[in-house]
């Protein structure tokens, strides 16, 4: 192997790690056409990424692995895309005012923007996502409600039926969330029951803000959460392709650029 083959040959299976992360599985002959290698290759590369416990390799393909993989994934999301998480949190914060309730999901990208309430309040923060409610507890001038629930570590959330029922008995002023992947203009997520959470999150905001950074338009996952027109305001970073940007617009999308 050459030199420049090795940078190559690592960001090609981080991709394929982040998108078995995203999906939940991934298939052989649908990595080799998309990377451009043959299948021999992605069989070496799943076996690397299986020996760090990353996936689980199956027949035609591979799982993410159930221990290892996701019990790291909060971690992960939250190095990944740092930069341009920081700049969609501060374009946010600027829709907060003093008063206002706040709502969270479970991403890591709102979770920058809980960052910033603070200098914002005083104000009430409504979320199932364990990271946000210790970072503002304590906090003068913000009050924070949490979502009960079933508490699942690998989200460091609480999910399920019961955290997505209180969900419904609260109103919240805006709401900021995120998504696993955004297709032809709709988001999608790899978890039925983080879903039913968001959905319940979404149908209680007066404002819905989704902040997407452009890495999320090349990523794939398996649940429907709801399409781009459904949110009062989609934004993304530079790093959005024009392409991109039209496309959305065109269909009806509030776009904004976090310059």
């Amino acid at each position: 192997m050459t030199e420049s083959e090795v940078p190559q040959q690592a960001g090609r299976r981080e991709r394929i790690r982040r998108e078995a992360l995203d999906s939940g599985f991934v298939r052989i002959e649908q990595l080799a056409a998309d990377h451009g290698v043959s299948t021999m290759t992605i069989h070496r590369d799943l076996d690397v990424l299986e020996q760090q416990g990353w996936v689980r390799k199956v027949r035609g393909g591979a799982s993410s692995a159930p221990n290892a993989l996701l019990e790291g994934s909060v971690r992960t999301r939250m190095a990944d895309a740092a930069a341009e998480k920081s700049r969609l949190a501060e374009h946010a914060l600027d829709l907060v005012a003093p008063g206002q309730v706040v709502a969270i999901d479970d991403s890591t990208t709102a979770l920058a923007v809980a960052d910033g309430l603070p200098e914002r309040g005083p104000c009430t923060v409504v979320t199932n996502f364990l990271s946000v409610i210790n970072r503002l507890s304590g906090e003068p001038g913000i009050q924070v409600i949490g979502l009960g629930g079933d508490y699942r570590s690998s989200y460091d959330a609480f999910l399920g039926l019961h955290t997505a029922d209180m969900a419904t008995t609260l109103r919240s002023d805006v709401l900021f969330m995120s998504t696993t992947a955004v297709v032809d203009g709709h988001c999608l997520h790899r978890s039925q029951e983080t879903i039913q959470v968001k959905r319940a999150l979404m149908r209680t905001a007066a404002h819905r803000v989704l902040l997407v950074d452009h890495t999320k338009f090349e990523r794939r996952a398996l649940h429907e959460l709801a399409p781009l027109t459904e949110f009062d305001l989609v934004l993304s970073d530079p790093g959005l392709p024009q392409t991109e940007r039209a496309a959305l617009v065109e269909a009806g999308v509030n776009l904004r650029i976090a310059e």
